[in-house]
């Protein structure tokens, strides 16, 4: 059975380093069972891959990756608690997408989370979720993800 890691890999994908805080938090908190991790941006190589809503100055698609890379950095949060072998489920995702008043397509946009947590964590990636639209994000990020695991 392949580890997380190898799933990721054959994805194209890696864990990047974890992203530092930018105010006064940890990225992530082992109590018990669980890692709980601090909302993560999609930021890659210390940028943003886009800033502004969703529905209005970003693409649907492009926001979907953003899910996607915040998620990543998520799974850091993660791995700077346990490795991921230990993961035994993804408990409960939140995905907070900014958005322009008429925008609906929360559920689409975290998606880009979902899937990469199943790709990678296969029936233990299943998880509860909720995808909420938000006016404004730090940074002005168009998505922010955050994790609940449970560990083995």
């Amino acid at each position: 059975m392949a580890t997380p890691e190898e799933r990721l890999a054959e994805l194209g994908l890696s864990v990047p380093e974890v992203v530092p805080p930018v105010a006064a938090y940890v990225p992530g908190r082992r109590s018990g069972g669980y890692v709980y991790t601090s909302g993560q941006l999609p930021m890659r190589d210390g940028e943003m891959l886009a800033t502004g809503k969703v529905g209005a100055d970003v693409s649907v698609e492009l926001a979907t990756e953003c899910a996607r890379q915040a998620a990543l950095n998520a799974l850091a949060a993660v791995r700077s608690q346990v490795p991921l072998s230990q993961v035994a489920a993804v408990v409960k995702v939140v995905v907070f997408v900014a958005s322009s008043p008429d925008f609906t397509g929360q559920p689409g946009v975290a998606n880009g989370a979902s899937e990469l947590l199943g790709a990678v964590f296969g029936d233990a990636g299943r998880h509860a979720r909720s995808a909420v639209g938000v006016s404004v994000l730090p940074l002005d990020a168009p998505v922010e993800v955050e994790l609940v695991v449970e560990v083995a």
